[in-house]
């Protein structure tokens, strides 16, 4: 089952080339999504079309299973959102900020000390937030967000401004929340690195458009597309030689030789026949790109 589905979702601006085009999203149910793209690619605005705060201009909305049309109050009973700054009164406290929220929402007084205890709020429930740090501010606003226990929740650039500690504590509260209350999550973020230790799905948009879709590990792609060898000797020229008697592929360049993914007897037979020809191997290892690389493959 799909928590977010659109097809052919699509959203200009007066006199920009910037928008959506043909959006066919796909957010698997007990997924993590991120959704990544650079600065002015759409992302922000996709999120607020999932969400009814911008009217789209064409194509289908269906969160939960449910058509976004017909079922708007349904459907934002059960999602939970932080988009960008969250919204918070700053001369109440943390318990009282939730306490407001919980008479919209109409769910138990316990849930509120639950949802505290759930961000790492709970110590200081009581202590005002206008003097909570911009760490403790983002984690309350991920508690008002999911104070009602939604099946989904959508957050916009949730680590935006935070130190590489609040940005840790941040990642670690959406793994919880996934772990622990089974949420589906899409995060919308250009933080990648971050991204890799967070995601099991992601979208990449540029241009307005969906480049790719689909798991972490399908982006990676299969294991001779995502890695390659690399291999460094005291004679270059005459390895290379060697090497494309066997691996018709392998690249020469300023700082050794690349070839294709080996698996590791290969690895040591290609080694072998090397020394065995006088060639000194002091380099010979695999290297794999990582998400950062990817990405700009693809917005490129």
């Amino acid at each position: 089952m799909l928590s977010i589905e659109t097809h052919g979702l699509s959203h200009s601006y007066p006199n920009s080339a910037s928008g959506l085009k043909d959006i066919d999203l796909a957010v698997p149910q007990g997924s993590i999504y991120g959704f990544l793209g650079p600065n002015g690619a759409g992302k922000s605005t996709l999120l607020r079309v999932l969400l009814g705060l911008i009217r789209r201009q064409r194509g289908s909305v269906s969160l939960l299973g449910k058509p976004f049309d017909t079922q708007r109050i349904a459907i934002l009973r059960e999602v939970g959102s932080l988009i960008e700054t969250p919204s918070l009164y700053e001369h109440l406290t943390a318990r009282e900020n939730l306490a407001l929220l919980r008479e919209i929402y109409r769910v138990p007084q316990t849930w509120i000390s639950d949802t505290l205890h759930l961000v790492g709020l709970a110590d200081s429930a009581d202590k005002r937030v206008g003097q909570f740090s911009l760490g403790m501010k983002q984690r309350l606003g991920i508690a008002i967000a999911v104070l009602h226990r939604p099946a989904l929740l959508i957050l916009d650039e949730p680590t935006n401004g935070l130190d590489p500690n609040g940005t840790i504590e941040m990642r670690e509260l959406l793994k919880k929340l996934h772990r622990e209350r089974e949420t589906t999550i899409l995060v919308s973020s250009h933080v990648l690195a971050e991204m890799e230790r967070l995601i099991t799905h992601v979208g990449i948009l540029a241009g307005g458009r969906l480049r790719f879709q689909g798991t972490l590990d399908a982006l990676r792609g299969a294991e001779d597309a995502r890695c390659c060898v690399t291999l460094r000797t005291d004679d270059d020229e005459h390895a290379i030689a060697t090497i494309i008697e066997e691996q018709p592929n392998a690249r020469r360049h300023a700082h050794g030789i690349t070839l294709p993914a080996l698996a590791h007897e290969q690895m040591a037979r290609l080694n072998r026949r090397l020394v065995e020809r006088g060639i000194g191997v002091y380099e010979l290892g695999r290297r794999e790109r990582d998400l950062e690389a990817l990405f700009m493959e693809y917005i490129q």
